[in-house]
């Protein structure tokens, strides 16, 4: 009787080590997916933000439908960095982006080649690599410009367009110089039926006695 326990018990426990084994790893398979591991366990203060590896799919499905947002190309990098003001034209350019990238050999890269992209490119050009990913993690979804720049660009495209000096041809002819319409005048030719000829210029000076 107390064998047929002992059996019983040792066999309860390797199912349960059994399970154990299992749901372990489907975790591990799952972080791998997510591309959340890495091969080297990661110090404190190397901790990435969050939504790096989320703004990296997001770009790399820009313009790309048939993109599964594994792989990045250098156009869809180019507008990451710009949105993220990493891109700035003098310390960073699309030129530094151009050469690092290509040193990989591959139209696109995946995540790790990405990291190292970056890595690259941050040490070439002296810039902090934890700066650079937490700007190019807070940079918002693509096409997201921020709200007080997109209201001032739109005021500027306004003033561009309602700016009468800048008119040329027939509407210019529509406007005085101070900006207000000449209503019907400045659209048609209208007859003058003075009697004076043209190009005339003292009408209206004459007093009769």
């Amino acid at each position: 009787m107390q064998a047929e326990k002992s059996d019983a018990d040792t066999e309860k426990n390797e199912t349960l080590n059994d399970v154990t084994t299992s749901v372990a790893n489907e975790i591990t398979n799952l972080k791998i997916e997510d591309g959340s591991t890495s091969s080297t366990p990661s110090s404190p203060g190397s901790t990435e933000p969050g939504s790096f590896l989320a703004s990296f799919k997001a770009f790399s499905k820009f313009g790309d439908p048939k993109s599964d947002g594994k792989l990045i190309t250098l156009s869809q990098s180019d507008k990451w960095m710009k949105q993220a003001k990493v891109i700035d034209g003098k310390k960073i350019t699309t030129t530094d982006t151009g050469i690092y990238f290509k040193k990989h050999k591959s139209t696109k890269l995946g995540i790790e080649q990405y990291k190292t992209f970056l890595e690259e490119l941050t040490k070439s050009k002296k810039v902090e690599l934890a700066e650079i990913k937490k700007k190019m993690a807070n940079c918002g979804p693509p096409g997201f410009t921020g709200g007080a720049s997109g209201v001032g660009k739109a005021a500027s495209t306004v003033d561009r367009l309602t700016d009468v000096s800048k008119y040329t041809g027939s509407h210019k002819q529509r406007f005085d110089e101070t900006g207000k319409g000449k209503g019907l005048a400045g659209r048609k030719d209208i007859p003058d039926t003075s009697g004076y000829v043209q190009g005339y210029q003292n009408k209206d000076t004459y007093k009769g006695q």
